[in-house]
């Protein structure tokens, strides 16, 4: 029998000391290169966005995924490929850790459309309470 997966996450990192480094226009080259180099590695990114001091990200596991390694092949690939491109006048890093939330099927469109909106979602709401929302809204009572 083949094996049949269908875990959906929501990842959600930060930059290091949630600077605001990611600029419109370098966010929109990093979110295209995580998709990019997602697709090589054999990961399958869904839909990618953020704001200027953190990603979201809504990933299918494949059977052969390992979460962590995954988020370490995104973030750690990426803050090498915007060092290396110079893209910024400083050291770029991600914040040690992050956010991963399921997503049951039935709401993978609700995140998309959340994380397609993230500059909305921010004029009212920081990143703290975005977090312990997801973790409301995730959590088993």
């Amino acid at each position: 029998m083949q094996s049949l997966v269908n875990v959906w996450i929501h990842l959600v990192w930060t930059t290091k000391k949630r600077e605001p480094l990611l600029y419109p226009a370098l966010k929109f080259k990093v979110c295209e290169h995580i998709l990019e180099n997602a697709r090589e590695k054999g990961h399958y990114v869904d839909f990618i966005n953020g704001v200027e001091d953190h990603l979201h990200c809504l990933i299918k596991l494949s059977p052969l995924t390992n979460l962590s390694k995954l988020v370490n092949d995104i973030k750690g690939e990426s803050s090498y490929w915007i060092n290396k491109n110079k893209f910024l006048d400083v050291p770029f890093g991600w914040q040690d850790g992050y956010g991963a939330f399921s997503v049951s099927p039935q709401n993978i469109d609700l995140v998309r459309n959340y994380i397609a909106n993230q500059e909305e979602h921010h004029k009212n709401k920081n990143f703290d309470d975005e977090i312990k929302f997801f973790e409301e809204i995730s959590s088993v009572k």
